[in-house]
């Protein structure tokens, strides 16, 4: 599965898969496509003026992302997880970066540990008035960044993937984010715990932070009515 979910530079070519999955990616995080919708191939081809080719690849590379759901001789739809199916992936991704945390106190680099400081303090400076998208995708980019400092491939990878899958889920609880101190709090201390290779303290706040991520969605899914595993609300009040 592919490692980044946000491409790193943009495409010049807008017909390209990789430009037409950046497109598609942000429309479905932004909400432009709901949850559950229909991406019919014909349809799309002709509304970003592509072929349907290079979309079909697109298609494919956001399934691997987990935002969309391929399904045999049907058009493919975006996906709609209910909460169950998201808290067990959480719940994979918290030890992903707790492993990955402990790791980075030990293997960072120093050139590696400032270029992950530069994007906190990107995130830090711009989180209350920069383009919610873009600030939430240098977050991300922080949490890799961190893993990926920790010098082992296959946790990068992994990584990535439950990253990847949680992209949506994540950037539309963060949204209802009350607690933004907290969170930049978590920031800074991970910096840190790195610069002073505290295992420790790593660990301290990247719990903090998952703790905040769980309640942050379980409030998404509780104020969107959708609070059972299959995405039904609960009857009654």
């Amino acid at each position: 599965m592919t490692q980044n979910p946000v491409p790193d530079a943009p495409d010049s070519d807008p017909t390209r898969p990789t430009a037409l999955a950046r497109r598609l990616r942000r429309e479905i995080l932004t909400g432009v496509l709901p949850p559950g919708s229909p991406i019919k191939e014909r349809d799309h081809a002709e509304r970003l003026g592509v072929s349907r080719t290079p979309l079909r690849e697109a298609v494919r590379v956001l399934a691997q992302e987990g935002l969309v759901t391929l399904r045999p001789l049907r058009s493919p739809v975006v996906a709609d997880p209910g909460l169950a199916e998201v808290l067990d992936e959480i719940a994979v991704l918290r030890r992903l970066e707790l492993f990955g945390g402990e790791l980075a106190c030990a293997h960072a680099t120093a050139d590696e540990i400032a270029h992950i400081a530069r994007l906190a303090e990107a995130v830090a400076r711009d989180h209350a008035t920069g383009d919610r998208l873009d600030v939430f995708d240098l977050d991300m980019e922080m949490h890799r960044a961190i893993v990926a400092a920790g010098h082992n491939p296959a946790l990068a990878r992994t990584h990535g993937e439950y990253l990847a899958r949680l992209w949506r889920i994540r950037f539309l609880s963060a949204s209802t984010r009350t607690d933004a101190e907290r969170v930049l709090h978590d920031h800074r201390g991970m910096i840190e715990a790195l610069v002073a290779r505290d295992a420790a303290r790593m660990l301290a706040h990247i719990d903090s932070h998952f703790d905040g991520l769980t309640r942050n969605v379980a409030t998404h899914f509780r104020t969107e009515g959708r609070e059972r595993p299959g995405g039904m609300a609960e009857d009654g009040p």
